[in-house]
């Protein structure tokens, strides 16, 4: 049909195209503008969602009561007991289907971690030290309560060649292995270094520094791009107490070490980062790790004149993990109740 012949209302193949168009294009409006509308009629007469507590929970303060346990000690006869987030952290989804492997999963942050991770949505491997099982068995208990799959793998990580066992079996437990945390430790207070002997100090670097090379080196062929390794520093690496030289030497080196390692397995996708706590209510300052006079003033000097509970550097664990934190690797992420390091 020439065009010279088309007038408006004709009852053209173009009108018609152009009528359909137009029908479409309003009926998609429409429902755009129906949809809050369409939202708020579903949700009538529903109750709302709770809103989340604006202010912090109370935990405790110091002073506390002098305690003592054997090295590792337990969580669980802590007083006050450490939260860990057992009945607090809720997951949305952050970690579905993810495979992580956490040294020291049975208390402290290792913990905290444990349960956020399988709220999120992973399965959870913990390594301990034997003496730590009742501590564990409450872990894995919350890990498949959570839905997911829990792997406990009791075992000395001062041990290379348990190391390799223990990244093998967890990843073939898992199906996989995709996150890795370093979390496990050993601190003693020592007052003076002609009171430091060659063998506490090598237990030192053993536990917190030599264990995490042979896991690491063991985990990284393992990990697929995209994958995360998190060390659990201390703020002790920039603000060392002169009672914790050997712990202190060891958290500092471990920032080196992930900052280099980070630069190393850019290429491979993998990121490395490290969470930098400051004083934290765990087992270790009641195996050693404080005097008995500096356990009752425990967290007093920083800004919230308190220690942090575990529970409350899961969220820091689950980021430095999650996609989230894509473009994060080589950093150290502070959670030290204000003292401003690193």
């Amino acid at each position: 049909m020439d065009a010279q012949n088309d007038k408006p209302g004709d009852n053209t193949a173009e009108d018609k195209l152009l009528s359909s168009r137009r029908r479409f294009v309003g009926t998609v409006a429409a429902g755009i503008a129906a949809a809050p509308a369409l939202a708020q009629a579903q949700s009538a007469g529903q109750p709302a969602a709770a809103p989340r507590p604006l202010t912090p929970p109370s935990y405790p303060k110091p002073p506390f009561q002098r305690q003592k346990q054997d090295w590792p000690g337990l969580a669980s006869k802590m007083t006050p007991r450490p939260d860990h987030g057992e009945t607090s952290y809720r997951g949305s989804g952050r970690l579905t289907g993810r495979r992580a492997l956490i040294t020291g999963g049975d208390s402290g942050m290792g913990r905290a971690a444990a349960i956020a991770y399988a709220r999120e949505g992973a399965d959870v491997a913990i390594n301990y030290l034997p003496a730590e099982e009742a501590d564990a068995r409450e872990v894995v208990d919350l890990i498949r309560k959570a839905g997911r799959k829990a792997v406990a793998i009791p075992g000395d990580i001062r041990d290379e060649n348990f190391c390799k066992r223990l990244v093998a079996d967890a990843a073939k437990q898992l199906g996989g292995l995709d996150i890795l945390v370093s979390n496990a430790a050993r601190q003693q207070s020592i007052e003076s270094i002609l009171d430091l002997s060659t063998a506490e100090m090598d237990q030192h670097f053993k536990t917190n520094l030599y264990a995490m090379f042979w896991i690491v080196k063991a985990a990284v062929p393992l990990m697929p791009q995209g994958s995360s390794i998190i060390v659990t520093a201390s703020v002790q690496a920039y603000d060392p107490s002169p009672n914790l030289l050997a712990y202190a030497s060891t958290k500092a080196a471990q920032v080196a070490f992930t900052k280099a390692l980070a630069k190393q397995l850019a290429d491979k996708g993998i990121r490395v980062n490290a969470v930098a706590p400051g004083p934290v209510w765990t087992p270790l300052q009641v195996t050693g790790g404080q005097t008995q006079e500096n356990l009752e003033k425990f967290g007093a000097e920083s800004p919230l004149k308190r220690p942090g509970q575990p529970g409350e550097l899961a969220g820091a664990y689950v980021n430095l993990a999650s996609a989230e934190s894509s473009y994060t690797t080589g950093q150290v992420y502070g959670v030290t109740g204000g003292a401003g390091f690193p």
